[in-house]
């Protein structure tokens, strides 16, 4: 599927994958349909393993001895699911070089476990082969590089409408990435104090940027003061405050006024003043007695007590208006 592309997929694989060889020869005199997939290739199972066709040893300063070993045209074995749901007609088979790296230590003293690695080239030789898991190893200092162009430099922050402007800004992004790589020794290392100092000169390019203020030579402060003293001759004079204060009349009434006018506030309070009891004969609608009176808070019938249940109360007001 690449092979018209000028591209190569590298990436990684799970320790539990199987993969299939290419398929053997077809035997003369032999009947039936030709297999179109080879044996499997277990990973977590070495008696699966023919021999590599490549094997190379490294020394690296942070991972101890490498050794990587290779197995030239393994593809995976398709089935219409995922992403081939809706293709049509055989699937295509995807050969490809598999990787296996095996390390003498992680940073931390950490017990190491193999890397399986599947390349689109085939054909890879040992050269390309260290190539390719020593850039398997850099891919983070990819993403760093690009989180950087976007987050701090700010590569995707412009929206730009044609495509030749997104080439200049991407690489004006570029070139002032390249500025910060090379003003790290200008630059002070400023870190919390949680944070390990980094090593002189090699300051990333997020931490050069930072620094950078603190050493680079400032300019002059400038005036305080922009505007000259004296107005120029010809200048068109402001207004002036000299005159008398214009008032404006609020719609809200003034205090006086509304004290002047009685407001619902006193109705209300005049309506407080007076209870509502009930009568000596309760239980009889015919009777005008019978239905619920007004009685001021200062007539001699009134004994209500504030400090009595409602029902004493009332029963306090029925007594005396009998007697």
């Amino acid at each position: 599927m690449l092979a018209d592309l000028p591209v190569e997929l590298l990436g990684r694989l799970r320790c539990d994958r199987v993969l299939r060889l290419p398929r053997p020869p077809r035997l003369p005199g032999t009947n039936g349909r030709p297999p179109k997939h080879g044996p499997e290739f277990a990973l977590d199972k070495p008696s699966t393993w023919p021999e590599p066709q490549q094997t190379t040893t490294t020394a690296t300063t942070r991972y101890g001895t490498a050794k990587a070993s290779s197995w030239d045209r393994l593809h995976p074995r398709l089935t219409h699911r995922t992403c081939w749901i809706d293709h049509h007609g055989d699937l295509p088979v995807m050969e490809g070089t598999l990787i296996r790296l095996q390390v003498e230590h992680l940073p931390g003293d950490r017990d190491p476990k193999p890397v399986w690695l599947w390349s689109s080239a085939t054909g890879a030789t040992a050269a390309h082969l260290d190539r390719l898991w020593q850039a398997f190893l850099r891919r983070f200092d990819l993403e760093h590089t690009f989180r950087l162009f976007k987050q701090t430099l700010g590569w995707t922050t412009p929206k730009l409408r044609i495509p030749q402007a997104a080439d200049r800004w991407t690489w004006l992004v570029i070139a002032a990435h390249t500025q910060l790589r090379l003003a790290r020794p200008l630059a002070d290392d400023l870190r919390r104090p949680w944070e390990k100092p980094a090593l002189p000169n090699r300051l990333t390019p997020p931490g050069s940027a930072e620094g950078f203020g603190t050493s680079a030579p400032r300019p002059p402060c400038r005036p305080a003061r922009r505007n000259p003293a004296s107005p120029a001759p010809d200048a068109h004079p402001g207004p002036t405050t000299t005159g008398p204060r214009r008032t404006t009349r609020s719609a809200r009434p003034s205090k006086e006024t509304s004290r002047s006018q009685p407001g619902s506030n006193e109705r209300v309070k005049r309506q407080a003043e007076f209870l509502v009891v009930e009568g000596p004969d309760v239980g009889r609608s015919d009777s005008p007695e019978g239905r619920q009176r007004f009685i001021p808070a200062d007539h001699p019938e009134q004994v209500v007590r504030p400090e009595q249940p409602v029902s004493k109360q009332r029963r306090a007001v029925h007594q005396g208006s009998s007697s």
